[in-house]
């Protein structure tokens, strides 16, 4: 779970800062202390402690040129930051299942091809793409089956899988689909086990396999040794 975006949920508990963050995210311009102590009805240092305390949290960055011209030093001014922050529990992962779904359409498009099989690909261009890049930044090489599990299970936990090890076989806890996997099973689980089984193509993983294997309770997926259940 992104720890950066829980801050800034807990950053925005407080009623009087959540009303300084709104009033900074409606102005068309950036917003001086003073500008704020105004609007939200408080005092200046009180609007400067709640601006500076979502700076912290990463939901404001601050800029000195954008303020108005004056005599003397530019006030400091405050403006939303372009960061984005998504909390989810159980965690989900809604955005990547768009963005394979989005270049999926637009493979099938130019290829005159099913949704269906565009998807596929998509989902395991995808995947590999995401192995190789792991193996290749940790320099990891051909991975025998113990250690594949293990670098999978890192990947997998960072990705919201929730993965359990057990002996030689990891299981997926949680669905990062799972509103849309309820609703369309075949096609999504289709999607998800296309994209892990191509995971573990692209660590170079040997002896390990991804198995559609479906679970009400957690992912649809399970990975194991040649020698696991």
């Amino acid at each position: 779970m992104d720890r950066s975006a829980i801050v800034a949920v807990a950053a925005l508990s407080d009623p009087t800062r959540a009303a300084v963050f709104q009033c900074a995210q409606r102005a068309e311009h950036p917003v001086t202390r003073e500008d704020v102590a105004q609007a939200v009805g408080i005092s200046r240092k009180l609007a400067a402690f709640h601006l500076d305390r979502l700076v912290a949290a990463g939901l404001l960055s601050t800029d000195t040129a954008a303020a108005p011209k004056r005599v003397g030093r530019a006030p400091k001014v405050y403006l939303p930051s372009r960061q984005e922050m998504h909390v989810s529990v159980p965690p989900r992962d809604y955005e990547s299942l768009a963005d394979i779904l989005l270049s999926a359409l637009t493979e099938a498009a130019a290829r005159d091809d099913t949704g269906r099989a565009a998807l596929i690909r998509a989902a395991a261009d995808r995947g590999r793409t995401c192995g190789a890049e792991l193996s290749a930044s940790r320099r990891l090489g051909r991975l025998g089956p113990e250690r594949a599990l293990t670098v999978v299970t890192e990947l997998l936990t960072d990705r919201g899988y929730l993965p359990v090890a057990e002996r030689q076989t990891v299981r997926l806890r949680n669905c990062p689909f799972q509103a849309l996997a309820a609703q369309h099973p075949e096609l999504v689980c289709s999607m998800n086990h296309a994209f892990l089984a191509a995971v573990l193509d692209g660590l170079q993983a040997r002896g390990v396999t991804a198995d559609l294997v479906p679970d009400p309770a957690g992912c649809c997926v399970r990975m194991h040794s040649a020698g696991g259940v």
